[in-house]
């Protein structure tokens, strides 16, 4: 009887693996912060390259020694509000009490959604909990050849009225990434991960070949579980299928650098299947899910690690060189 491994820890971490419904990530609930300002931000894939810094890990092996990281660009253009929602807590969740549209939007937003035609009243509802602002990217501003904005929620911080008047203040003008976070700080990342399309169960799960007098076929599971009567087989069963764009979070990512001239950071001959960086970016150390273009969506740190250090690492070098390859 041939069998096969169970598959690799963690294979199952994230079930069901529903594919995303569109390409950029949801935040569910946003961290509860202090201070008035929105909670999130999002910017574009760039691409990757290194950098040489000097350590300043306390309890590092290599503290106050230049060491090289890999680091993700990511372009960050302005976000821009739209209107405010008022939100209240009710027995059947979350409800919209009311909304304040700006009255000077964009016109490339009517290809995302249906903007009032009468200008929105200016008397501010009573009956709430909290508010939040509608934003939208504004990809017009880089070269990735989109015209579509995404449009998507952020939170504020601080007491109600305080995110009345950070709100009110900020609706229909832009905000910068600079305005949000900081170099040094740690956030968390949001964004959907590569297609891969249809593919078997050792990729997609991580079972072992099976033994090479098997029959029939060597990557397929050697076993369809207990239950497998009336074409009934169980959700475990490593199986092939459609792998990979998810949503995904990554916590505690590191800010290294928050850069506004591109000359800086742009690579002889532009980034691979990008091109050249005219925005304020960010340097994130470390690999982001998604390709190349797509939206990254950030958010303040929901478990902060207190035993990081609060600044940024100083910068020797950024490598500029080539990615087109030889």
């Amino acid at each position: 009887m041939s069998t096969t491994r169970s598959p690799r820890f963690g294979s199952l971490q994230f079930w069901p693996r529903v594919r995303a419904k569109r390409e950029y990530a949801r935040i569910r609930k946003w961290p509860v912060s202090g201070e008035a300002k929105i909670s999130g931000f999002a910017g574009y894939k760039v691409g990757m390259t290194h950098i040489i810094l000097t350590d300043n890990r306390q309890n590092s092996l290599t503290k106050n020694s230049d060491i090289s990281f890999p680091v993700t660009v990511v372009e960050c253009p302005p976000i821009k509000a739209i209107s405010i929602r008022f939100y209240k807590n009710t027995n059947d969740g979350l409800k919209i009490v009311s909304e304040l549209f700006s009255d000077s939007n964009d016109k490339e937003l009517g290809r995302r959604l249906v903007l009032p035609k009468k200008k929105s009243e200016k008397e501010l509802p009573t009956n709430f909990d909290f508010v939040r602002l509608l934003v939208h990217t504004q990809p017009k501003l880089t070269g990735i050849g989109k015209k579509k904005p995404e449009v998507f929620e952020v939170g504020i911080g601080g007491s109600k009225e305080q995110q009345i008047s950070y709100a009110k203040e900020k609706l229909g003008k832009e905000i910068y990434i600079d305005e949000v976070f900081k170099e040094g700080q740690h956030f968390d990342i949001h964004a959907v991960t590569k297609g891969k399309g249809f593919q078997g169960p050792v990729r997609r799960f991580g079972i072992s070949l099976r033994s090479h007098k098997s029959e029939k076929s060597v990557r397929n599971p050697g076993s369809l579980g207990a239950w497998n009567a009336q074409g009934h087989i169980m959700w475990r069963v490593a199986h092939a299928g459609k792998m990979g764009y998810h949503l995904r979070t990554e916590y505690n990512k590191l800010i290294l650098k928050i850069g506004k001239k591109a000359e800086e950071i742009n690579v002889r001959g532009g980034y691979l299947n990008y091109g050249l960086v005219k925005n304020p970016y960010l340097l994130i150390k470390g690999s982001l899910p998604g390709i190349t273009k797509r939206i990254i969506r950030m958010s303040v740190s929901r478990r902060p690690n207190k035993k990081i250090p609060k600044e940024a690492p100083v910068i020797q070098y950024i490598s500029l060189e080539s990615k087109q390859g030889n």
